[in-house]
């Protein structure tokens, strides 16, 4: 869905200068500021699991991964 805002120019420019540092475009800025701001994204609760140190999936992720690579490309 598309969506049409009229910002303040420096507004504007503040989100061109931020996404240009984090390397995003201004529609990503401003989706994932709009999905903080909405509940739906809440870095404080991602933090909060990765210091629990309990599991957040599969542990053994990142473990062998290059011969899990290859036999991927292997079956394809």
């Amino acid at each position: 869905m598309t969506i049409s805002v009229r910002l303040d120019p420096a507004l504007e420019a503040r989100i061109d200068a931020e996404a240009r540092r984090l390397g995003i475009s201004k529609s990503q800025f401003v989706k994932d500021a709009l999905e903080r701001v909405l509940g739906v994204k809440n870095p404080a609760k991602l933090l909060r699991a990765v210091r629990s140190r309990a599991p957040m999936g599969k542990p053994d992720a990142s473990e062998n991964v290059s011969s899990k690579v290859r036999a991927k490309l292997r079956a394809a």
